[in-house]
Order: C-alpha cells, then structure tokens, then sequence
C-alpha cells in the first residue's frame, strides 16, 4: 500500500475517534467535552502525534467536526475556528518533541495541549465570551488557566498512560509503520 494511502487512512480514523469521543462524552456528559472547565477523554489522543506524522492533520479535523457540536451548543463559530488552530499547533509540537523523553516518558511533549488551548482558547473564552471584545489579562489567567487545567488533567491521567501500554505492546511498531 502506498504511504500516503497509508498516512492518510491513519489521520481520517484518528479524526473519526476524536470527533466520536467528544461528541459521545457531550451527549452522554453534558458540557463535559466543551466547557472552559473540560475532561475531554478524546484529548487522550494527541499522543498519536508522537508515533505518525498522520495524527496532526487528524487531531485537527477530528476537533473540527467535534467542535461543530460546539456551536449548537452556543459556543459559536470562534470555538471551531480558535480550538481547532490550538490542536493542530500543539500535535505540531508534540511532533517535534517526540523523541524528548523524562525517565522515558514524554512529559514535555504530553504537556503542549496545555500549553497552547490554555494560550488560545483562554483567550477565546476572555475575549469573545466574557469581555464581549475586549481583553482582560486577570480573566484570560483565569479561563486560559482552567482550560489548561483540564488538558493537564486527561494527559497525565489517560495520556501518558495511553504512550505507555502503545510502547509495552509495539503497537506504535504495528500501527504506525510502513512498509
């Protein structure tokens, strides 16, 4: 099979598990999965992003379609847009540090969807929901800290473990290689 096939089968079932995820736990767990305050169990998935470059544009559209629930959910087109942008700029980065590795794990790289949907969508949340277009640096401290927060939360608990049984079992060596 041709690697881009390969590549590009890997990024759409990614996308299809992220966005099932999110839009189950909403459905089963009301504002679970999209609130500022959010255990959003498909956020387990950005690991993949440390074992094929195909999880990046799949992380993305993944949130993509999840977050268009969002905007049902009168979150408007900003969470689409702003969450979004924050997944595919923090897959980039756990990309790039995939093999920086503390006592064998991938602790800095497990810690980027923190660090940039806490950045961006703290942001989101000041300046489009609370400060109806202004910007307060107390409130984005607060909403950008809570929604770090939450990432922090899912990929100590689930992500870092996640890394760990695909690396016990070879399954990043099963899945994730071609050829």
């Amino acid at each position: 099979m041709k690697k881009s096939t390969v590549y590009t089968v890997q990024g759409a079932v990614i996308a299809a598990l992220y966005a099932v995820l999110t839009v189950g736990q909403n459905v089963i767990l009301p504002g679970t999965a999209s609130m500022a305050v959010q255990f959003r169990v498909a956020e387990a998935l950005t690991i993949l992003a440390l074992y094929t470059p195909a999880a990046i544009p799949g992380l993305t559209v993944g949130c993509i379609i999840a977050n268009i629930s969002s905007v049902t959910a009168g979150l408007g087109f900003y969470d689409m847009v702003f969450g979004s942008v924050a997944s595919l700029l923090a897959a980039l980065a756990m990309y790039a540090l995939k093999d920086v590795r503390i006592k064998g794990l991938p602790v800095l790289a497990a810690l980027m969807p923190a660090v940039f949907n806490g950045i961006i969508v703290g942001f989101e949340i000041d300046f489009f929901f609370i400060g109806n277009l202004s910007f307060n640096f107390v409130d984005f401290l607060v909403q950008g800290g809570l929604v770090a927060l939450g990432e922090l939360g899912v990929l100590i608990v689930l992500g870092l473990p996640f890394s760990v049984l695909i690396e016990k079992t070879a399954l990043d060596k099963k899945l994730f290689t071609i050829g």
